[in-house]
């Protein structure tokens, strides 16, 4: 009964699974950005005691998560528990490690785990979340791909790059050249580091162009056509755009 109860928490589409869903989508932005409180509270208490925080609520959601699975040793071995187990690891390291600049960079990967929390906040009602949902995915696939890309920054170049001794350095540097700004206080070392920068210009500039587009593109109505099951239409229309049939979209006019 209880195990029930907290898979319908975790995967169904009811109002309760839809606030549980988005106060862990907020948990894993939160926890993201922890580690940008490394740099100037260097050895802080209050960061370690954030960190403890973090990686008791993530070990928690672990083990409900591997409860209440159908298949635990396939849930184990999944690619986004790995990623979980990796994140935790990185959030108790500073209370045995001295060491463990790597491990805190690998929680940034904890944010693969938002694709999964956005998958649940959708449905079929008209809801805020649906009407704006190319927007949010838009917004982050370009945030995964700053934080991975951060990621691989500092771990290819903090050795050997004189620019970045930091992941706030490795972070500026993704960003100017995402944004191809390129102050130039900070260049890549080696052609590792050319051709990683190459890669961030292509691939951001590509994300950015998709978010713009759905920030200023016609925003679609989300309407089903009973006919073809096309779902978004525009917010005017009295006909399917793909199969012709007659549709009624309620509207206020204007």
């Amino acid at each position: 009964m209880v195990k029930t109860q907290v898979r319908e928490l975790f995967y169904s589409k009811t109002q309760k699974s839809i606030w549980f869903n988005r106060v862990l989508l907020a948990v894993n932005v939160l926890a993201i950005f922890l580690f940008l409180l490394d740099p100037a509270y260097e050895h802080g208490i209050v960061v370690h005691y954030l960190e403890f925080s973090f990686g008791v609520f993530f070990l928690a959601e672990y083990f409900l998560r591997l409860w209440i699975a159908p298949r635990r040793m396939s849930y184990v071995f999944s690619l986004l528990s790995l990623v979980d187990l990796i994140v935790i690891v990185s959030l108790f390291a500073p209370l045995a490690l001295g060491e463990y600049a790597f491990l805190r960079v690998a929680r940034s990967l904890r944010i693969l785990r938002t694709y999964r929390v956005l998958k649940s906040l959708h449905t079929d009602e008209d809801t805020w979340f649906n009407r704006n949902e190319e927007i949010i995915t838009g917004t982050v696939n370009l945030i995964v791909f700053v934080f991975v890309m951060t990621d691989i920054v500092y771990v290819m170049q903090v050795k050997i790059n004189d620019g970045i001794n930091s992941y706030i350095d490795a972070l500026y540097f993704t960003l100017t050249t995402l944004t191809t700004t390129g102050f130039g206080d900070i260049t890549p070392a080696g052609q590792e580091g050319k051709l990683l920068a190459i890669l961030i210009m292509v691939f951001g500039i590509t994300l950015f162009v998709n978010l713009a587009r759905s920030l200023f593109s016609p925003k679609k109505v989300r309407f089903l056509c009973t006919d073809c099951g096309l779902k978004k239409h525009d917010p005017d229309a009295s006909h399917c755009k793909h199969c012709g049939k007659i549709i009624f979209i309620e509207t206020e006019g204007g």
